[in-house]
């Protein structure tokens, strides 16, 4: 059955569904795509602030109304929700999409809700045809590659996958979006309530029901890389991104092996101010900033434009690759990543199920990403 949509930003009213619209409307390529929330008059708003034609497609859908849910889901290809913490108001807009047999993509870092929805929907999926991905933004898709990336490159050139992998973000500017910590609040109190998350949080295999691999580098204080002469820290996202590297790996059917280990960490400096630094950040507790932009708000344009990311991926046996971004990795980077997943969703056919970006749309969304969104994969 044809589809009025390609893809519909739900949460276009937001700041980073707004980020995304303003995207699309620059880069859809031909796609036809439309804006959701709950207010009409706010998405006329955003429409008009954005400079996107006055026809482009407005859709009413709240997450507390199943009805309008199902009926969004009925008219498009792709789901991308930017509506989070999604176990607050991502449950009923899963289930609709996996009712409805199409795709959705978003931008989760809640791994304990992700490990839920997996139980619940996976088999479901598979069966209507549903692509459920999770984790399309700077959480986790610029290391779930790039641990893809090295991988591909390292098997084709010994004929079998690194045993080891680790992750290192080199530099950084701009931070983590007020969603992300929005997220992280939820989860732990969710996890208070409901004890038996707190192991899905803490076991780097809660996303591979049924798969236990070998003991993985925790990573929780500071350390000197040799290596480099640097100083690094505990990363703050190497709680999901881990989880989804080995999802990948997982659904891959243990491509990079059923040994696999991997961790992630974030240079510093050199010398006694990097290992300082290092010791300041293991020690930070972000919940408890309150200048950290709120849900909903986020850095300016300037701000977002002059960000960027770099992060070095090195494998047991010496090879190396890096994986940067053009912009800051919160909003403007994430922003484009989880819009390119999208539209690839839409052009193209795969299985159901639950996926990561890595397992499902690899080397194509690299392509993609390197051709349209700033972010580059090279070996080092």
């Amino acid at each position: 059955m044809s589809k009025e949509f390609d893809v519909v930003v739900y949460g276009a009213t937001g700041f980073t569904g707004r980020l995304v619209a303003e995207y699309l409307k620059d880069q859809a390529r031909g796609a036809r795509w439309a804006m959701a929330g709950r207010s009409a008059d706010k998405l006329a708003n955003v429409r008009d602030l954005i400079g996107a034609p006055q026809d482009t497609p407005l859709i009413v859908a709240d997450a507390s109304d199943e009805a309008s849910l199902a009926a969004m889901c009925a008219r498009t290809k792709v789901v991308l929700t930017t509506v989070g913490p999604y176990q607050l108001y991502g449950n009923e807009l899963v289930a609709a999409c996996v009712a409805a047999g199409i795709g959705y993509v978003d931008l989760c870092g809640e791994p304990a809700w992700m490990r839920h929805k997996i139980d619940e929907h996976h088999a479901a999926a598979q069966a209507s045809g549903a692509r459920i991905v999770f984790s399309c933004g700077f959480d986790s898709i610029p290391f779930d590659l790039g641990v893809w990336f090295l991988q591909d490159a390292v098997i084709a050139e010994t004929g079998k996958p690194a045993v080891r992998i680790k992750g290192r973000v080199r530099q950084m500017k701009g931070g983590m979006s007020g969603g992300t910590l929005a997220s992280l609040k939820a989860t732990m109190a969710a996890a208070a309530k409901h004890p038996s998350d707190i192991g899905l949080i803490k076991n780097p295999f809660a996303l591979t029901p049924g798969f236990e691999g070998p003991t993985q580098p925790l990573r929780l204080i500071p350390e000197y890389d040799s290596e480099t002469g640097m100083w690094a820290a505990p990363f703050i996202m190497a709680p999901i991104n881990t989880k989804n590297v080995h999802r990948t790996n997982a659904l891959l059917g243990h491509r990079y092996g059923t040994d696999f280990r991997y961790d992630e960490m974030i240079f510093t400096s050199v010398g006694e101010a990097g290992k300082a630094m290092a010791e300041a950040i293991s020690k930070m507790n972000p919940l408890a900033d309150d200048k950290a932009p709120q849900p909903g708000e986020g850095p300016s344009k300037e701000q977002r434009d002059t960000g960027f990311y770099d992060i070095l991926f090195t494998a047991e046996g010496g090879q190396k690759a890096v994986v940067t971004g053009d912009r800051d990795p919160g909003y403007g980077s994430t922003s484009k990543m989880i819009a390119e997943s999208a539209l690839l969703l839409a052009e193209t056919e795969s299985a159901g199920g639950v996926w990561t970006p890595g397992a499902l749309l690899g080397r194509s969304i690299i392509d993609r990403l390197e051709q349209h969104a700033g972010l580059t994969f090279a070996r080092a």
